[in-house]
């Protein structure tokens, strides 16, 4: 079974402070950097990025922890997002790019949110698609939030429970996740879901993902409380996506939310459930295409 991205997309691997960082590169122009979401790759992007390389620059990369990334096993702060943006941010000045723009999904959405915050200098422009704040869905939290989104108290969880129980089937994990959240649109594509199954099953990437999880409960909400005691927002343009059949869609304010974490804001709503580059990625290519081109 082929891996669903052009050929015209070369890999490399960065080395980013001592953590490698595995990434696919095609296009010419200005330079997009594109991130994933849990429990996938770079590849939730197959259908977007060729579209995006007809006029950018397209960095696809795997978070630390995730994909063909090295995996630290460093405990929760070697998974704070700031970490992870910082990877992010040496990937993209080794390849050259000093000013970007970044779009993410789900955790990318999240690294991204604090790449825009830690190197403001460096992100011309942010996408964010299907989150709100982590601090705000924290502060938030209900009974819906609770059954919804189970899972961030499940791998946040301690004494090595997530890891044992999720290392007997990961392939049921992966799956069922992401069918429970699609609806209607694009179907996944079988090669991609391969590929996302193949990455997160080993037991270096089950504990990565598990102190993602620990770091957003954790660390991360000590960095995102100083940024909003010191009245530090986004201050690069911010397109926040969301799918209008989503947890996020269906639960929040999406434009409300974020204006009071970003200056300069566009939304739209995407007529999807949570995994928005796969379920409409012609919807979503557009909108990405059009925001950075005018920003």
């Amino acid at each position: 079974m082929s891996v669903p991205l052009p050929e015209k997309f070369g890999y490399r691997r960065v080395d980013a402070g001592g953590v490698r960082i595995s990434c696919a590169v095609a296009g010419e122009g200005p330079p997009v950097l594109l991130l994933h979401g849990y429990p996938q790759t770079h590849l939730i992007w197959h259908h977007v990025a060729p579209r995006l390389a007809e006029e950018f620059t397209v960095v696809l990369t795997d978070l630390r922890g995730y994909g063909d990334s090295d995996k630290p096993a460093g405990g929760d702060h070697e998974y704070s997002k700031r970490a992870m943006a910082n990877d992010q941010l040496q990937v993209m000045a080794k390849l050259g790019f000093d000013r970007f723009a970044v779009a993410g999904h789900d955790r990318g959405g999240r690294v991204a949110h604090r790449l825009a915050l830690d190197a403001p200098e460096a992100v011309k422009a942010l996408a964010v698609l299907d989150i709100v704040p982590t601090r705000y869905a924290f502060q938030h939290a209900d009974k819906n939030f609770g059954l919804g989104y189970y899972h961030w108290f499940f791998l946040a969880a301690g004494n090595g429970i997530p890891e044992r129980l999720l290392a007997g089937d990961p392939e049921f994990w992966v799956t069922s996740r992401m069918h429970s959240r699609h609806d209607g649109g694009t179907p996944f594509d079988p090669a991609a879901v391969a590929e996302y199954v193949r990455c997160f099953s080993t037991p270096e990437a089950i504990a990565a993902s598990c102190a993602d999880y620990r770091a957003a409960a954790g660390i991360d909400l000590e960095h995102d409380d100083a940024d909003a005691a010191a009245g530090r927002l986004v201050t690069s343009p911010l397109l926040a996506l969301w799918g209008s059949g989503s947890f996020v869609g269906q639960s929040y304010d999406v434009p409300a939310v974020w204006r009071e974490y970003a200056r300069d804001l566009r939304t739209l709503a995407v007529e999807s459930d949570h995994y928005l580059p796969e379920e409409q990625p012609q919807v979503v290519a557009e909108a990405l295409r059009d925001f950075f081109a005018e920003t």
